[in-house]
């Protein structure tokens, strides 16, 4: 395994400041899954880690759902084995940091509308106007 994670541009997370724990997985595997720890538990701490101080910001403001005193948790059980939950795991941590981290959208500046279109769809409304009021006059 690589020695840092990472993330976006040169933003990357050390592999000191992750956390693992692991358990037994439930799911396929028979007896081999009650005898040996294979999921993986992931835990990174947004609030104290060495993220610069915007990316930061932004991840703890746009994962404050997920965010347990400021602890990301990510748990992995997908594989029989240990060190491809580890993986998985990782690749979640930075597909969710690399989302949380990301600049926000340019806002979008409204264009103005040309004349002639606006004049020519006040038009239409007149005629479909006059044409229905013509239709609603009663014949004497």
């Amino acid at each position: 395994m690589s020695e840092e994670l990472h993330i976006r541009g040169s933003v990357s997370v050390p592999e000191s400041e992750l956390r693992w724990r692991f358990s037994r997985s439930s799911g396929p595997g028979g007896q081999h899954v009650n005898t040996s720890a294979t999921a993986a538990e992931l835990s990174y701490d947004v609030a104290a880690s060495s993220l610069p101080e915007p990316y930061k910001t932004r991840a703890l403001e746009r994962l404050a759902g997920r965010l347990v005193r400021g602890v990301l948790t990510i748990r992995a059980e997908e594989f029989r084995s240990q060190l491809r939950n580890r993986d998985a795991a990782r690749a979640r941590l930075a597909a969710i940091l690399a989302e949380a981290t990301a600049p926000p959208p340019k806002k979008r500046v409204p264009k103005k509308i040309p004349r002639g279109i606006n004049e020519r769809r006040l038009e239409n409304k007149k005629r479909r106007s006059n044409v229905k009021r013509s239709r609603s006059r009663r014949w004497d």
